[in-house]
């Protein structure tokens, strides 16, 4: 019998976990779209989707073979490969973004003496934070291509709104991280969660590392990069009936729709790893002596970080069911005239502390 070379026992491995972790996201997609249904519900004082299955819980998979079933329209005017590309491209963006997120603390898997590999992250890589970066501003080709494609003024109005949105915010989002990047001196994710890691809840770059504001700015940047409420208008149904994905149906309607919740997941993630300690605990080493167990030093850490990022799910929704749209002339005054000042100032100041305690 034929034994696995090194490389190929990496190989292996590093397929399993790129599945893996697609499956759990997608699924995680599904039941943010249905987590914000109830809660919206909730806070509205009527149910939310309550009849398939028990309490609800299999409407995401009844709306999938509902979509999934569903004609796929293909209007004779459109631009046949870039509007049938376009969703790709959106899905491909915000799905590849996770794979340099660290999810867990370090633990790595051994086969017959082969280098270990880490089980909770698809790529260490040292510059995470700009691959991040990268491949979410990318997504926006899907978003402007859509627009373009259709042949329709509404879908061209709503991808230029878009367009302009998420250009402009991309600046503050990535300004406000600078801060972090400074005290960590790394663009490693991994190296950032272990920079916070030290004190539990004082270690972290919010409260400990005083950047507090930076992490306001980041928040407001990120509803507005990812399109949701109070930010949503690339898709104001009062103005623009759908916005850029108006001509879409079907599956590519769908891919859409995923690529938003998956980019919420995405932002939270990045969110939870720069400004909240990632998979550390907020109590930092004080309850050490209680999880000396292989299993229970795996599992913790990803437990902190599956509750941080929900609380941020959790706060997007809360938004959306309170705030009321801007204005677009508003939108992209405020991403000008106050975030990005605001922004620069914050790098300014967090240097002019390092280089003091330095």
């Amino acid at each position: 019998m034929k034994t696995l070379t090194t490389f190929e026992i990496f190989l292996l491995i590093s397929v399993l976990k790129v599945a893996i972790v697609l499956v759990i996201t997608l699924t995680c997609v599904a039941y943010t779209v249905l987590l914000e249904r109830k809660v919206i519900g909730r806070m509205q004082n009527r149910w939310g989707p309550s009849r398939v299955g028990p309490f609800g819980l299999l409407q995401p998979l009844a709306d999938g073979i509902k979509l999934f079933l569903k004609e796929d329209l293909m209007p004779l005017a459109v631009a046949r490969p870039l509007f049938i590309l376009a969703p790709i491209i959106a899905l491909s963006c915000a799905l590849i973004s996770v794979a340099v997120v660290p999810f867990g603390a370090v633990t790595r898997v051994s086969i017959h003496g082969s280098p270990g590999v880490d089980i909770f992250e698809i790529a260490n890589v040292n510059i995470g934070l700009l691959v991040i970066l990268g491949i979410t501003s990318i997504g926006v080709y899907g978003i402007t291509l859509s627009g373009w494609s259709s042949n329709n003024k509404y879908s061209l109005l709503g991808s230029l709104r878009s367009t302009a949105q998420l250009i402009s915010y991309e600046l503050a989002l990535g300004l406000s991280l600078v801060g972090v990047v400074l005290r960590a001196g790394s663009l490693n994710l991994r190296t950032i969660v272990d920079s916070q890691a030290a004190h539990g809840i004082f270690s972290w770059n919010i409260f400990g590392g005083l950047q507090f504001v930076a992490f306001f700015i980041y928040l407001i940047s990120a509803y507005a990069e990812t399109n949701r409420s109070p930010f949503d208008l690339s898709e104001a149904e009062t103005e623009l009936v759908a916005g850029y994905h108006t001509e879409y149906s079907s599956m590519k309607f769908a891919m859409f729709f995923m690529a938003e919740y998956a980019n919420m997941i995405t932002v939270s993630c990045v969110a939870t790893l720069m400004f909240f300690g990632g998979a550390s605990s907020p109590f930092g080493h004080i309850f050490s002596g209680f999880l000396n167990t292989p299993v229970l030093n795996a599992i913790f850490p990803v437990l902190w970080f599956v509750a941080k990022v929900f609380l941020f799910l959790f706060l997007y929704i809360w938004v959306r069911s309170t705030l009321p749209r801007f204005r677009y002339d508003q939108l992209m005054g405020f991403g000008w005239k106050f975030l990005l000042p605001i922004a620069m100032l914050n790098i300014i100041a967090t240097s002019f502390v390092l280089a003091m305690r330095g």
